[in-house]
């Protein structure tokens, strides 16, 4: 699996990104992710949070302004789009790979996240190793990722048993660890590629174990859409059985 910061940074998608995802994230930020993840937080007015690979700055906009917060992204763009729209002029944003090592010595936070971003990143380990060594110990380190095991690009589909009336998922591979090609806006000729890694869901527990983290709890989040039309009842079955969204809530212990 090789690849460079370059080549997995969303900078040349940072236009598509920007009107894709919005001030408050696209439906499944403000749906699941962001509601699911503050309960997960706790955050409190004297908490302080590490935000790894921000984007355009979604969660610094939803957390209380009170809280610290330190968002870093490799994209200009964004990071650029995010400081315009920050809650809080105390917040603070920085260009940065976060799988490298972050120019905040000596400061350390209560809460670190990562949004739907360590599987467009070549060196995860590189990323929770940052969040271990940034936070406070029994800090939470709260991971979001596309489900790994249902939704792996190209590797996945959905299936429909018309003999039981079932709609389901089929996965062609998952235990091997792969570098897929992204087209980000498939409906516009000549759209920028972006790079994503699959791994299996022990590779993540590993990483968070080889770091000093212990897992305190993990959500899956199933889509909330509903169908309509003949199919209706099948394809609302199968959203609530299988799960887009998976929450890894770790501690540091060590």
């Amino acid at each position: 699996m090789k690849s460079s910061s370059e080549e997995t940074s969303w900078e040349t998608s940072s236009d598509w990104y920007k009107k894709a995802v919005g001030e408050k994230g696209h439906y499944y930020h403000q749906a699941l992710i962001i509601p699911n993840l503050l309960k997960m937080l706790q955050l409190e007015k004297t908490s302080s949070v590490l935000d790894l690979a921000c984007g355009q700055g979604v969660l610094e906009r939803a957390i209380p302004k009170e809280c610290s917060y330190y968002g870093v992204d490799i994209s200009p763009s964004l990071i650029k789009e995010a400081d315009k729209k920050k809650l809080s002029r105390e917040h603070t944003f920085l260009c940065q790979d976060a799988s490298k090592p972050l120019p905040i010595k000596g400061r350390e936070f209560t809460h670190a996240a990562i949004i739907l971003a360590l599987q467009n990143i070549l060196d995860p380990g590189s990323v929770i190793k940052n969040a271990s060594r940034h936070l406070s110990e029994k800090g939470s380190f709260i991971l979001i990722l596309n489900h790994p095991c249902f939704r792996i690009p190209r590797q996945s589909s959905w299936g429909v048993d018309l003999q039981n009336k079932k709609q389901y998922r089929r996965i062609d591979s998952y235990m091997s660890e792969l570098s897929i090609p992204i087209t980000t806006n498939p409906g516009k000729s000549n759209s920028p590629n972006t790079l994503s890694f699959h791994r299996p869901l022990s590779h993540y527990i590993s990483l968070l174990s080889k770091n000093g983290f212990l897992i305190k709890e993990i959500e899956e989040w199933c889509s909330d859409k509903k169908s309509e039309g003949r199919s209706a009842k099948m394809e609302d079955r199968a959203r609530k059985e299988i799960p887009l969204f998976i929450a890894i809530h770790a501690i540091k212990v060590s």
